[in-house]
């Protein structure tokens, strides 16, 4: 492992995207994305993701240079077209319209439709809490997940995610999880360590709970608490699908193959303004009194800070530097 600031991450990232086709801005934005993933820990939706951009934007699997498409349907409702370009500007381009007419009408919606996968679903309800704003978020991805019983991948790990503003840069809550008992880069990664994985992530292609990562990647995955993790991951599917443009899981390809057709994924975000209430900070100050009196206990995310230094696998490393150059 090796020590790197987080800032020369995203200076890394950044100049990586452009030299395989994206344009300067939507380069940073992407970039900013993979730097704030890796300074909150999660490997997954950061640089381990890079090199699949740069394949993805030479074979044409994402657009590097489309500008994205912003209007508002309805009064509280704001759709973001990212023309089968990345997520991230889709989603920055629509937040100030999104964001205002939150404020007008005390909660909209924003979908954004036709974009590239947007990996960390939380990076982007954070930004919404940034805003002041209660941020709630649901996105897809490529069919993984078996019904309770079943054999065959149906939904995506379908995450959905949520960001409560507090003082600052601070969060009063914060929580960005996978419907899956895992993320699928879990498994993915324990294959590429030789290490076995825990009961209860996956199932082999007979239905059968299995601990090999081959049989899992090569069967299904399963929802979080059974039927209730799977309720959750449909609705996410419903909105995330229904309600952007963006397809289904069971029409979506690998996402991180160089070649194919565009993820032509959907992510819908529910924006709330919570001074539309008089008692909401009254209400969440009661829970966070009663639960910081009880010793261990905490508010998801609330306690979480940003690392200006991380660690990266030396290969990781490695690969991105040469991916820059």
């Amino acid at each position: 492992m090796v020590k790197i600031a987080v800032g020369d991450i995203e200076k890394a990232a950044k100049a990586a995207l452009c030299n395989h086709g994206s344009e300067d801005w939507i380069a940073q934005s992407v970039a900013h994305a993979i730097a704030r993933a890796e300074a909150f820990g999660n490997r997954i939706c950061g640089l381990y993701y890079l090199e699949s951009y740069c394949q993805q934007l030479v074979s044409g699997r994402v657009n590097g240079k489309v500008i994205p498409e912003v209007t508002r349907v309805r009064p509280g409702f704001v759709k973001a077209d990212a023309k089968f370009g990345f997520a991230q500007p889709a989603f920055m381009r629509a937040l100030p319209e999104a964001s205002k007419a939150a404020r007008e009408n005390g909660i909209a919606v924003l979908a954004v439709g036709h974009a590239h996968t947007c990996t960390s679903l939380g990076y982007f309800t954070e930004i919404i809490a940034a805003q002041g704003l209660i941020g709630i978020g649901f996105t897809n991805a490529f069919a993984v997940v078996a019904p309770p019983g079943g054999t065959d991948g149906v939904i995506g790990t379908n995450p959905i995610a949520c960001s409560v503003p507090g003082v600052g840069n601070k969060m009063r809550m914060h929580f960005d999880f996978s419907t899956t008992a895992i993320a699928r880069g879990k498994i993915t990664m324990a294959k590429a360590a030789g290490e076995k994985i825990p009961l209860g992530w996956a199932v082999d292609n007979e239905g059968n709970p299995t601990t090999d990562p081959d049989k899992a990647l090569a069967g299904a995955q399963v929802s979080a608490g059974g039927y209730k993790g799977w309720g959750f991951g449909l609705m996410a599917e419903m909105l995330a699908a229904g309600m952007t443009g963006g397809v289904s899981s069971l029409d979506v390809e690998p996402l991180k193959n160089a070649q194919g057709s565009p993820h032509d994924l959907g992510q819908f975000y529910i924006l709330i303004d919570p001074s539309a209430s008089d008692v909401f900070a009254d209400r969440f100050e009661r829970f966070a009194t009663a639960i910081a009196q009880q010793e261990g206990a905490r508010i998801p995310g609330a306690s979480r800070n940003a690392e200006l230094v991380v660690s990266v696998p030396d290969e990781l490393w490695a690969l991105t530097q040469r991916l820059a150059a």
